[in-house]
């Protein structure tokens, strides 16, 4: 069976084991653990922040990153079908006390007129104050795309004159970088605060890390506590993510590769896939999902006529194209 539901399905390869084997140890509560310590170092200099916290998931991620910009009552903005807004069941509204308001792209992009339109300063006791505004790189339920650099920093330089701070939601990050060429510095010089994942693309088994400056990361590593997310010896996760930026950010190419391979069988055009998702609409979503795993590969509906491919470390060339010559032999939908 060839798994393209998600790229949280990797497994550890044999070498990050080994990694994680070796990895030296402390109390990540009492901020020693210096496998930890390393890994933190290394993400925050390489968006070009001050400090960085290594987290259990991207969602609690999140949930501080925005948080640290967004106060009780207050609200965030963001496209209409972003992860913080669709996926991560409410977690900003019921820990943080954060609304919503939204715009839609069909590509996930930032619509800087719309984010003009929507903002609402602080005009006193009967309007919700827009304190940020968050935006995700690559966009998962668009489809993998790329948010362009030049528009990231139009929003930046909007927001700051405004007094506005920016989320930047990177779980894919890393596929917009390779995708692009785009220093991934330059993607967090459009940001106050960014979390990206350690376990999706890059092939680690846990792991976000929160980006920020010093006076950011330390709050958030009280809230971290807070909401059950202190870890102990933790570096052996996070020997994992050192493991993964070695050896896994480059070959994030051949996943891209392999989604414009399985696009193609599926009737998308393949110029369209940017990343490592493809998303297929189809009225028959459910029986195509059906028909797919009947045929050896598991895919999932993100909707009820949207279905979602995407590959990953688990999913070689070989694999791939088993799974779009299957897919291919479904065909388009009866009329």
């Amino acid at each position: 069976m060839i798994d393209l539901r998600s790229d949280t399905l990797t497994t550890p390869t044999e070498a990050m084991r080994q990694a994680m084997a070796r990895a030296e140890v402390g109390d990540d509560v009492y901020a020693e653990d210096p496998t930890v310590l390393a890994l933190q170092d290394r993400v925050a200099e390489t968006f070009g922040h001050e400090a960085a916290l290594f987290m259990p998931t991207g969602s609690m991620s999140n949930v501080l990153a925005v948080r640290s910009l967004v106060q009780l009552g207050q609200e965030v903005l963001c496209e209409s079908s972003a992860h913080i807004a669709r996926a991560e069941l409410g977690a900003h509204g019921a820990y943080s006390g954060v609304t919503m308001r939204t715009w839609t792209h069909p590509r996930g992009h930032v619509d800087l007129d719309a984010v003009r339109a929507l903002h609402a300063p602080d005009m006193g006791p009967f309007f919700v104050r827009t304190a940020a505004v968050s935006v995700e790189n690559t966009h998962n339920f668009a489809g993998g795309t790329v948010l362009p650099l030049d528009l990231l920093r139009d929003l930046r330089e909007w927001a700051t004159g405004v007094g506005v701070g920016i989320h930047l939601d990177g779980a894919r990050l890393w596929n917009a970088h390779v995708a692009t060429g785009t220093p991934l510095a330059e993607y967090g010089a459009t940001a106050d605060v960014l979390s990206v994942c350690l376990s999706k693309g890059l092939g680690a088994p846990v792991g976000s890390v929160l980006v920020g400056d010093a006076d950011t990361v330390a709050e958030a590593r009280v809230w971290r506590k807070r909401m059950g997310g202190g870890m102990r010896q933790v570096g052996i996760l996070a020997a994992a993510g050192l493991h993964a930026l070695d050896h896994h950010v480059e070959r994030l190419a051949d996943d891209h590769a392999h989604a414009r391979l399985l696009a193609e069988a599926c009737g998308v055009d393949p110029a369209a896939v940017e990343t490592n998702i493809v998303v297929v609409e189809r009225p028959d979503a459910a029986r195509f999902v059906e028909a797919a795993a009947e045929a050896g590969v598991r895919v999932a509906t993100v909707g009820p006529r949207t279905v979602r491919l995407v590959t990953h470390l688990g999913v070689d060339r070989d694999a791939a194209e088993r799974a779009a010559a299957a897919l291919a032999r479904i065909g388009a939908p009866a009329a």
